[in-house]
């Protein structure tokens, strides 16, 4: 399988095997890292990559590579999953989750939105999802603010405590309430 969303400036695309080095360079920082349980290993990177393709297999979405347009380099991920994060109350298990994770010296370019924005265009046209949840730790503003700027609303009845990761905050935007 193999898809491909262009947008101004990115291309959403499947992962390709090279995109391990790329995804381990690119993300595998301090800074990035910060609010998703630090540094992980070589295998630990291997595995998610083969959990993030093997979703894709099976629901056709999963969050998917982020490269630049204009020089074709590797940003991160952004795209969608079904939510299985542990603590995460029953009636979210399952729903469609948004994420994101971009290499640090592309913060505050817009490219997380544009993204975001593409990867919900995505949720609610062509899988027809009625709604996308989206969480992170609650100290973690730069990411819950995205999720206010892509129109997502705070479900604070939601919130949750992760094992290991602490406390979570959790946003929802429905596909009658997406204007794209």
């Amino acid at each position: 399988m193999s898809f491909a969303q262009v947008t101004e400036r990115l291309v959403l695309r499947s992962w390709r095997e090279e995109d391990v080095d790329a995804f381990e360079q690119a993300c595998n920082t301090p800074a990035v890292m910060r609010y998703l349980g630090g540094l992980q290993t070589r295998d630990q990177i291997e595995a998610a990559v083969a959990r993030i393709r093997a979703c894709e297999a099976e629901h056709g979405y999963c969050f998917w590579a982020v490269e630049r347009r204009a020089d074709r380099g590797f940003l991160g991920f952004c795209g969608l999953k079904p939510l299985n994060a542990p603590g995460a109350p029953q009636r979210m298990q399952a729903e469609p989750e948004i994420g994101w994770r971009l290499r640090e010296d592309t913060w505050g370019q817009g490219y997380a939105k544009e993204a975001a924005r593409a990867a919900l265009d995505l949720a609610f046209s062509r899988f027809g999802m009625r709604q996308v949840y989206a969480i992170t730790m609650t100290e973690n503003a730069p990411s819950w603010g995205l999720m206010r700027r892509l129109g997502m609303a705070a479900r604070p009845q939601l919130d949750f405590d992760m094992p290991g990761y602490g406390r979570h905050v959790t946003y929802r935007i429905g596909s009658d309430e997406w204007t794209g």
